[in-house]
């Protein structure tokens, strides 16, 4: 399974759960957790999803991301696990 960390931050407004779920089902990846939260005002998401059936080569599906995040006024990032993972280790 190619799972990845996809993070959502910026702020809050109606719909960026919404809009990036919506773009991750018709692009067949699947959410295997989620977490969000709000924090004055600014919201942070971050997902683990499965992109073993994407439909898209993964450089594709960032750029997409980053300008739907662009549209939605947050910034959104979409890694490989492995790579998440050696960025934050300790």
């Amino acid at each position: 399974m190619k799972r990845t960390i996809i993070t959502v931050v910026g702020k809050d407004c109606v719909g960026i759960i919404a809009a990036v779920c919506s773009y991750l089902a018709e692009h067949n990846i699947n959410i295997l957790d989620i977490n969000q939260s709000i924090l004055q005002g600014y919201f942070h998401m971050m997902m683990i999803a499965d992109a073993n059936h994407a439909d898209k080569e993964f450089s594709l599906l960032a750029q997409e991301l980053e300008l739907l995040g662009g549209r939605l006024g947050v910034q959104i990032k979409i890694q490989h696990e492995e790579i998440f993972d050696v960025m934050h280790r300790i």
